[in-house]
């Protein structure tokens, strides 16, 4: 598993990758010396590695950084790769993104654009990072908790869901990258499925909750 950048979503997804056998590369955009710390934390499973080497090395990789940072991926080591984006817009942090304001693109959509060859599934940003890391359960748990995800490939869409199967969650299918607005920030399935910030622990969330949550998005 590649990772590039290495925020609160990025480092819990690494965190119960490698509880669960995986080994990952972390990466971020200051360089891997300052993921030294981080990187000791994670154990044996863990090293770190520039953009492009974590974008070369990983059989899956996770893109968790500010949609401002898009124009600056690794675009050639991405080429033919599932790619996990867990990112959201927010014009606060990102600036005003004329497509994204008007709803006329998906914010995967518009990480296509810097990635054109790259098989992007959306995943992993609807949920707050302390409940990714209290809710994941074994396959077969009855309170397992249940992710959307969203893309164009179904080649990728196995992949992903077979990581995170293996990580501790179920998987919703939300349909192609044009429907991702509906996990989108805002939305009904979007934080609150799980709980509000202040529980740490969340609260399981299952498949039709999901699904619900899904159908009454609106644009």
């Amino acid at each position: 598993m590649g990772f590039i950048g290495s925020g609160y979503i990025g480092s819990t997804i690494a965190r119960l990758a490698i509880e669960t056998g995986h080994q990952v590369v972390l990466s971020n955009s200051r360089g891997p010396e300052t993921l030294a710390d981080t990187v000791a934390e994670l154990g044996p499973g863990a090293s770190a590695a520039t953009s492009g080497e974590a974008a070369a090395t990983g059989d899956i990789v996770v893109v968790t950084v500010p949609v401002k940072a898009f124009p600056h991926l690794p675009a050639v080591p991405l080429a033919g790769k599932t790619v996990i984006d867990t990112c959201n817009y927010g014009p606060e942090r990102d600036g005003h993104i004329p497509e994204l304001d008007s709803k006329s693109l998906t914010s995967s959509e518009h990480l296509l654009r810097y990635i054109p060859d790259a098989m992007v599934v959306k995943a992993f940003n609807n949920i707050f990072f302390k409940h990714l890391l209290s809710l994941a359960r074994p396959a077969g748990a009855a309170d397992r908790s249940y992710l959307p995800i969203a893309g164009d490939s179904a080649q990728a869409k196995a992949a992903v869901t077979e990581f995170v199967d293996s990580i501790g969650y179920g998987v919703v299918d939300a349909g192609p990258l044009a429907d991702s607005w509906r996990q989108e920030t805002g939305t009904p399935v979007w934080g609150t499925p799980y709980g509000p910030y202040s529980n740490e622990k969340g609260r399981p969330v299952d498949e039709g909750a999901i699904r619900a949550a899904l159908a009454t998005a609106s644009r």
